[in-house]
């Protein structure tokens, strides 16, 4: 079974570094596809652990001497 979201979570694109900080929860998303049932909660959840994968990137890009 597939879902249109998780195109968000191909990492495949990302340097190195980055591929590894997002492809567990392209494998989580896709367990979470394959495993519980279509329904709204299964969209909700699958947005926010979208929402926290990018988190999880940008975290490792934050720079705490970037001065805009």
């Amino acid at each position: 079974m597939t879902d249109p979201i998780l195109q968000f979570f191909a990492f495949r694109h990302l340097p190195p570094h980055l591929q590894a900080v997002s492809q567990p929860f392209a494998a989580l998303a896709g367990e979470i596809v394959d495993t519980v049932p279509i329904c709204i909660e299964r969209t909700t959840c699958l947005r926010k652990l979208l929402e926290a994968k990018d988190c999880a990137v940008r975290a490792h890009l934050f720079d705490e001497e970037w001065d805009g």
